[in-house]
C-alpha cells in the first residue's frame, strides 16, 4: 500500500530502543519507553500561507529525527508500527 501524508505531515518509523544495557541485563517489553528518534518514510508537500503559497518542509525521506515522547498518532501500514506527526511535533533532525 502506498500511503502520502497531506499537507505539513510527516509519517516517521520510530528507531527502537536497544534491549541490553552496558551491563548486559535484558529489559522486558513492560519497562522499555516509548522510542523518541525514527526516521521519515513521507512527508506531504507543505503547508499553505496566507498568501497562498506553499511553503516546504524542512525534513526529507530517510531524515533521522527526534520527536516528543507522545507526538503524533501510532498507525499500522502494511505490518510496520509507523508514527504521523505535524512537522512542528519533530524537534530536530539528527545528522
Amino acid at each position: 500500500m502506498k500511503f502520502r501524508p497531506l499537507h505539513d505531515r510527516v509519517v516517521v518509523e520510530p528507531l527502537e530502543e536497544e534491549e541490553k544495557t552496558a551491563g548486559g541485563i535484558i529489559i522486558p517489553d513492560t519497562a522499555k519507553e516509548k522510542p523518541m528518534q525514527g526516521k521519515v518514510i513521507a512527508v506531504g508537500p507543505g503547508s499553505r500561507g496566507e498568501d497562498g503559497q506553499l511553503h516546504a518542509l524542512d525534513v526529507e525521506k530517510n531524515d533521522r529525527v527526534l520527536y516528543g515522547k507522545w507526538s503524533g498518532t501510532e498507525v499500522k501500514i502494511d505490518g510496520k508500527n509507523l508514527l504521523i506527526m505535524r512537522e512542528s511535533d519533530i524537534m530536530g533532525v539528527i545528522e
